[in-house]
């Protein structure tokens, strides 16, 4: 059976289902309870699971990941919430020193396994601290895995898939599309497996690599692209890290070019490993250079300024026709 959901449904869903399924999930974070959360996520959660399961944190990002990592050690499964992701920076210390490590420190004795779930990104008009996109830094901590969702559908699979590893998962949530984009959602349990990209679109001129809410963006852009008689093989990243680094490299031998897009800064980006794996794994068969279509390396501006950052159809358009004609 299925149900039409947006991403909000389809992850309150799946926190829902693991919650009913497994009595180890502890979901907490500041007004993750009585609320259910800023964006409402986890709405209705604590009212049917109890205070028990579902609950408000105090406001400390260190303390929220410090406790997880007590209760994951202990053999719980924690699922916290960062209630923006430019507010973890806090838990920093407590995700690099413990969180990431906690396998390899005790040498498989204990596991650290839980999701730190947080919207993210930009072009919501919001202040300062609530528009970042940091996703490289946290994917070049060895441990973690950071998973990216762009649809209803791959947000719930994701989830319960994160749920069920038992390694910690950096769980970002495109706020922008929170609520913009609905599909037909199975409403049983289903998971999709963590590290694999998706080719949501065939095309045989150039590849365009995204993940999140920039996927929507590349899909306009291709409409645009294909007017010109261009045509654009679109993949999904979905998981920033590990990087499915075959279906990417395959997907350049075939087409011959490539082009990554993602709202975040460019210097030192997923662009740039991205550019990296098609020299390395795809050299002989460039027809141009691996080019970024990113944001500026500037702090996301406040409202007025945002427009100019964010990244459009029309730029992502732009960046194609060149690499076409190069």
């Amino acid at each position: 059976m299925k149900k039409i959901m947006n991403m909000v449904n389809a992850i309150n869903d799946a926190l829902d289902i693991k919650l009913a399924e497994d009595d180890r999930i502890i979901v907490y974070g500041e007004d993750v309870g009585v609320e259910g959360g800023v964006f409402r996520v986890t709405e209705g959660l604590q009212q049917k699971h109890g205070v028990e399961r579902v609950f408000d944190s105090p406001l400390a990002e260190s303390g929220i990941v410090g406790t997880a990592v007590g209760m994951a050690v202990a053999g719980l499964k924690p699922v916290i919430e960062m209630q923006f992701s430019g507010f973890a920076n806090p838990a920093f210390n407590q995700v690099v020193s413990h969180v990431s490590r906690m396998r390899n420190r005790s040498r498989g004795k204990y596991t650290s396994g839980m999701v730190i779930r947080m919207p993210y990104g930009g072009g919501i008009n919001a202040l300062e601290h609530h528009s970042e996109s940091l996703e490289a830094i946290w994917a070049h901590i060895p441990g973690l895995k950071v998973v990216i969702p762009s649809t209803p559908h791959d947000a719930k699979g994701l989830m319960i898939a994160a749920l069920e590893s038992e390694d910690p998962i950096w769980f970002m949530e495109p706020k922008r599309i929170y609520r913009a984009i609905k599909q037909e959602v199975e409403t049983e349990k289903f998971s999709i497996p963590i590290g694999k990209a998706k080719v949501i679109q065939e095309g045989t001129d150039v590849t365009v690599v995204a993940y999140g809410a920039m996927i929507r963006e590349v899909q306009k852009a291709s409409v645009l692209a294909k007017k010109e008689g261009i045509s654009v093989e679109i993949i999904d990243l979905r998981t920033i890290y590990p990087i499915d680094r075959e279906t990417i490299s395959q997907s350049i031998k075939k087409t011959g070019r490539i082009i990554t897009v993602h709202e975040a800064i460019k210097t030192f980006g997923v662009g740039a490993e991205i550019s990296a794996l098609a020299m390395e794994e795809a050299f002989l068969h460039l027809e141009a250079p691996p080019k970024r279509v990113a944001g500026f390396d500037v702090i996301v501006p406040l409202p007025k300024g945002e427009p100019h950052f964010m990244i459009s159809p029309e730029k992502i358009f732009y960046e194609i026709l060149r690499t076409v004609k190069y």
